[in-house]
């Protein structure tokens, strides 16, 4: 029977449903230390290769420990090492590598610290990494209570940060962390579970190193937009020169061949700007657009924590809130001023184009109305010949009329040249006159 129903299936059924629960959380206990890593790999091709040296460096990992690696296609992989339990992701620009120590016995934060399960990676491999990752945190999860006064003061010196943030998180956690990177290249984060459920601890885990991911790949927009601003001010400083030069020029048009060349000159100015816009756009859209979305999950994952205030402690929202969104919203209004401009920029072309468009039509009409006064100079000098041509013709006919007349005389018949010559004269321009007009009428119509 389930033989039927699975023919009766959509080829991606299955991959589909079980997309869901691909990516569980940790199981962790109330004492754990984490070790996370954000690889970034920055490649110029395609996203396929970006994934190849993802896959590269996992498969040197698990080699090191004799395990087999993923397929090429999966995008993420859980394995429990026996000293350590390594849960990897890949996503679009950046891969995770998560590892996890449970402690058999109870440590102090600060020795559980000490005691992070990165010590059991190959230094090697470690070295590999140099120049890709992004993101370096530890995560101590451990056992508390509610004497917050108590807490406050033991954090202070796990900390080397003056402005610590925590909160109260899923109605039994807590969560301190300065997001400074510490003098030993990692953050730190102290997940405290009080009074947390099972899986809960994972899951406030995962919560906290996304929301340290994202907001890092987050902020990768921010040099983008520092650094834009100064070619942004060029370009605008350019283009106010551009246009008001072609107010003066407006000012003094007359249609001149020297005036013509300075629009010409001008119209390659702003195709110039135009050019240098776009391929800034086109270097920053891709990053802007990122940074957006990763800064929206930061703000999902957030909510998700569902945070109580601690007296005197920032929460991780108001620290976000203060420290993140002005980066963000630089990043916006500098994805904004690029797009303005180059609407200004377009505009301007658009209007220069069109004075020059009605400068040529200008040339065109006056084209135009020297060739209809020439045509009228023809057309008079046509008519002059033709009436050249009906007395020449009517001369030449008239002419062998004559010797036709004296040649009758001379033959005996009674017939006065003079007069037979003179009376035709009349008949004979009237046929040629009208001869002609017939043969014009004719190649008109042809």
């Amino acid at each position: 029977m389930s033989i039927v129903y699975a023919s009766l299936n959509h080829p991606q059924r299955v991959v589909l449903a079980a997309e869901v629960h691909s990516r569980p959380f940790l199981q962790l206990t109330q004492s754990e230390t984490l070790t996370h890593l954000a690889v970034y790999v920055r490649e110029e091709g395609n996203g396929n290769q970006h994934a190849k040296t993802q896959h590269a460096l996992l498969e040197a990992l698990c080699a090191h420990f004799g395990v087999v690696a993923p397929g090429a296609e999966a995008k993420h992989f859980y394995h429990d090492f026996g000293r350590f339990r390594l849960k990897w992701e890949c996503h679009t620009e950046f891969a995770t590598y998560t590892f996890a120590q449970a402690h058999e016995e109870p440590v102090s934060t600060a020795e559980a610290f000490v005691r992070a399960p990165l010590s059991h990676i190959p230094q090697q491999w470690l070295l590999s990494l140099q120049g890709k990752l992004m993101v370096a945190a530890h995560v101590v999860v451990e056992p508390g209570a509610d004497d917050l006064a108590d807490t406050a003061r033991s954090m202070q010196r796990i900390f080397e940060g003056k402005l610590m943030s925590s909160s109260k998180v899923l109605q039994g956690g807590e969560i301190w962390t300065d997001f400074q990177i510490q003098s030993d290249g990692f953050s730190r984060f102290v997940v405290r579970d009080i009074d947390l459920r099972e899986l809960q601890g994972g899951r406030l885990a995962q919560r906290i190193l996304e929301i340290e991911t994202y907001r890092m790949m987050a902020l990768l927009g921010l040099p983008h937009a520092q650094q834009s601003g100064p070619l942004l001010n060029q370009i605008e400083g350019d283009l106010a020169a551009l246009t008001a030069a072609m107010v003066q020029s407006e000012q003094s048009m007359g249609g001149t061949p020297e005036e013509h060349a300075e629009d010409e000159r001008m119209l390659r100015k702003i195709t110039g700007l135009a050019a240098r816009i776009e391929k800034l756009s086109l270097e920053n859209s891709y990053r802007f657009s990122a940074s957006q979305a990763y800064f929206q999950l930061v703000q999902a994952r957030i909510e998700e924590l569902r945070e109580q205030r601690i007296e005197g402690v920032p929460t991780i929202g108001e620290f976000m809130e203060r420290r993140l969104a002005p980066a963000m919203n630089t990043c916006q209004a500098v994805a904004r001023r690029q797009e303005a401009l180059a609407e200004r920029i377009a505009h301007t072309n658009d209007l220069l184009r069109t004075r020059i468009g009605i400068v040529q039509e200008q040339q065109n009409r006056q084209i135009l109305q020297s060739m209809n006064a020439r045509a009228a100079q023809q057309l008079k000098l046509q008519q002059a010949v033709e009436g050249l041509s009906v007395a020449a013709i009517s001369y030449y006919v008239i002419g062998l009329i004559g010797y036709a007349g004296k040649a009758a005389k001379a033959a005996g018949l009674p017939i006065n040249p003079d007069l037979a010559t003179g009376l035709v004269v009349p008949v004979v321009a009237a046929c040629v006159w009208l001869g002609l007009r017939r043969m014009h009428r004719g190649l008109d119509r042809h």
